[in-house]
């Protein structure tokens, strides 16, 4: 079993940033690939980043390219999603998601946490 707990989300002005933090617990949850999804209400939870494999790429939705950043603390079992130049349609609730290193699903997700931006 993995936990997830995501942490930093808050109001924020457009053009500000802000960084989330997801940190994944458990007896296995080092071989998870770690990932960070959005949602708005009435709409599919989208895929915003992922990480790949210890060299730490980063592959991310046309949406946020060139402003988010994922990066991964392999020590601390941490993924962080830094956020730059926010703009309103980033509002959403972030989640935090591990997939499954035997299956490539999505087996666990965090609770969530709440990103708005104002214009």
């Amino acid at each position: 079993q993995v936990q997830l707990v995501e942490s930093g989300g808050g109001l924020v002005q457009a053009g500000g940033s802000l960084r989330l933090s997801c940190a994944a617990s458990g007896r296995t949850a080092s071989s998870y690939g770690l990932e960070w999804f959005r949602q708005t209400p009435g709409k599919k939870r989208e895929f915003v980043a992922t990480i790949s494999g210890r060299g730490g790429t980063g592959y991310y939705a046309d949406s946020v390219k060139g402003r988010f950043t994922i990066s991964r603390d392999y020590a601390e079992n941490t993924v962080f999603l830094q956020m730059n130049s926010l703009k309103p349609e980033d509002t959403a609730v972030y989640y935090c998601a591990a997939r499954s290193p035997v299956n490539n699903g999505i087996e666990h997700w965090g609770q969530g946490t709440q990103v708005t931006v104002s214009s």
